[in-house]
């Protein structure tokens, strides 16, 4: 059965890496480039929620990086891969520095919270027009380059929008399966139980909220240079609401369903342009109908076909 796996496993790997090659279609192209991304921040937002924390906040580290990313190439003349690299260290220190605050919170006052910083960041990206470029924001961000390349092509952005979402969703599935995980499943449940036993909670909140926003911060610094410009409007608060959808559409208990989430709902707006009125109806709808009646998700519905709740 393992050998089974393994095999199944390559010869998935070996068809996402080589169909844009393949079929050469921009737009299918630009569609899983997305979702690619989407995958990694909503890897990100499942970090918060397998602690039992709802953040609002991940737009707004998401657009951290991406204006980190930006200004650190443009102002400072740096070459994408320290800008890059730096959008998830900002996006980290950011949660480091705001972390001990927030997370003393619990339930609603949390979230309310979040979402206070993130209208705070929005705001500074609005009104430091000298800084972020205010409501037009950041244009011109140069591309992707490595190694002197500039990465132009469609298909290479997606292959590294690949590479980002298959290392946020390995790194969860193997944090998950560790003592670390195991703490942080106990956060959720009976944090008092953790206490007792010599668990320091507020540490292990923190590492948690500092590696989502890095992550989060990561994803940002790609979303600059792929799109060429950075406005305020992209990472408000309904960036992080399409997060939770996600998560709770695919399923929490599995980074595997955080996958099959924006593999669902990404390509919607997309494909149903002419309908885009309908798209907040729609999120509202399908949170309602999947906490009712699949509260575990696509990937608890799947595992409960198969016998078996998950396998984290």
């Amino acid at each position: 059965m393992n050998t089974w796996k393994i095999l199944a496993g390559l010869v998935l790997a070996v068809a996402l890496i080589v169909w844009p090659f393949v079929i050469e279609n921009r737009f299918l192209i630009h569609i899983a480039t997305m979702v690619c991304m989407y995958a990694l921040l909503a890897l990100s937002m499942n970090l918060m929620l397998r602690i039992g924390q709802l953040s609002l906040a991940h737009g707004a580290l998401m657009g951290i990086g991406a204006y980190t990313s930006a200004l650190v190439m443009m102002s400072l003349g740096f070459p994408f891969v320290v800008g890059f690299l730096l959008s998830g260290v900002v996006g980290g220190l950011v949660s480091l520095i705001i972390g001990p605050i927030l997370l003393r919170i619990r339930g609603v006052y949390f979230v309310l919270l979040t979402f206070a910083f993130g209208e705070i960041v929005i705001l500074t990206f609005i009104e430091w027009v000298d800084v972020f470029g205010g409501v037009n924001g950041i244009f011109g961000v140069p591309r992707a380059q490595i190694f002197g390349y500039v990465i132009k092509d469609r298909s290479l952005s997606y292959l590294m929008a690949l590479a980002m979402a298959a290392g946020g969703f390995f790194l969860l599935r193997a944090l998950y399966r560790s003592e670390f995980g195991a703490i942080m499943e106990t956060l959720e449940d009976d944090e008092e139980l953790a206490r007792s036993l010599g668990v320091n909670a507020m540490a292990y909140r923190l590492a948690v909220f500092v590696l989502s926003g890095a992550m989060a911060g990561f994803a940002g610094g790609f979303y600059a240079s792929y799109f060429t410009f950075v406005s305020p409007g992209a990472f408000n608060f309904w960036t992080a609401v399409n997060l939770i959808v996600i998560n709770v559409l695919g399923g929490i208990v599995s980074p595997v369903g955080v996958i099959l989430g924006a593999l669902i709902l990404v390509p919607l707006p997309e494909l149903f342009r002419d309908a885009v009125q309908y798209q907040v109806l729609f999120y509202g709808l399908a949170l309602i109908v999947f906490l009712k009646f699949m509260p575990d998700g696509l990937y608890g519905l799947i595992g409960k076909m198969r016998g078996k709740r998950d396998d984290r």
